[in-house]
């Protein structure tokens, strides 16, 4: 495998002159055999040139080799921390147990598969300076996933996007810095599967800190796709209705208590005005109406109380 040469180490230097702060990467694994142990070798190599760090890989219970390649990295590379989990227990746990481990408070996450340019992470903590995260957009030039997953992203984006009230270009990218800090005020909240980033980037806008998303490449990963159609869409809709409940709750069931307030409005002229008498239906409407905007209300009352 080929060493970074001396003059892309002098370009990369004078572009991340700004960048001191020593920094934490968390990779999380599980089944990677055919990326291993050349992804982990190749990405030391490149954090080398940004500065202090530690690199701390989570062995997620893996089934297919990855645990002995793992622990042969280690023997030839001991400033690389192996972390294990004895059993699968998901992305996002895997990157909360790298969290508790970390010594430093900026944390980079990226994955083993090659689809992330982590020669551009050098990019990424440059900006840490000036916002609380700073996200790999995967809108770049050369951009490779499949057309399977494009329709959930495109439709998750935007719910999104109207549940924080701004733009959101990637929202669940899996290379991305952010203060370990900050997410150990919202580790309890944080999934264990990949929704873990999608999580992580809504608590951090709704909750007003700053976020950066600056545009990278994305590529086809290196090996198999671990996406399973039926069990993935079940979790993208508990991932919609947990979203919206948790972060905007008076969007959410906003537009049911009006939708309920004026279907009482129509049937109580109705009653008044045509039946002359009032019935059980414009009863239920008024109660429906009045319990889902108090529902609304208290469940807002209880997030904004949390933020602060």
């Amino acid at each position: 495998m080929d060493m970074i040469s001396l003059d892309e180490k002098s370009e990369i230097k004078d572009q991340l002159s700004s960048v001191s702060d020593p920094f934490t990467v968390i990779v999380p694994c599980y089944n990677e055999l055919q990326a291993l142990p050349d992804a982990i070798v190749e990405l030391e190599r490149i954090l080398v040139v940004f500065g202090p760090h530690e690199l701390i890989v989570i062995d997620d219970g893996s089934t297919d080799g990855t645990s002995a390649a793992l622990q042969s990295l280690q023997e030839h590379h001991p400033e690389i921390t192996i972390l294990k989990h004895e059993t699968n227990q998901g992305y996002g746990a895997s990157l909360k147990t790298g969290v508790r481990h970390a010594n430093y408070d900026y944390i980079v996450i990226t994955d083993a598969d090659g689809t992330y340019p982590n020669d551009r992470i050098g990019d990424l903590l440059a900006f840490m300076k000036d916002y609380d995260m700073v996200v790999g957009s995967r809108t770049g030039e050369n951009v490779e996933y499949s057309t399977l997953r494009k329709i959930p992203k495109y439709f998750l984006k935007h719910y999104a996007s109207w549940i924080a009230g701004r733009n959101i270009p990637d929202l669940n990218s899996g290379l991305r810095v952010f203060k370990r800090s900050l997410a150990e005020k919202f580790l309890s909240v944080l999934p264990d599967g990949f929704s873990f980033t999608t999580t992580i980037t809504m608590a951090h806008l709704t909750n007003k800190y700053s976020v950066y998303y600056e545009p990278i490449n994305y590529s086809r990963r290196i090996g198999k796709s671990k996406i399973q159609p039926i069990r993935d869409t079940l979790r993208f809709l508990q991932l919609i209705i947990r979203l919206g409940v948790y972060f905007a709750p008076l969007k959410v069931f906003g537009p049911f208590a009006a939708v309920q307030v004026i279907a009482f409005m129509i049937s109580v002229t109705y009653d008044v005005f045509i039946l002359q008498n009032i019935t059980d239906k414009t009863i239920m409407l008024l109660m429906f109406s009045m319990n889902t905007t108090f529902f609304a209300l208290l469940a807002d009352m209880i997030d904004k109380r949390s933020q602060n």
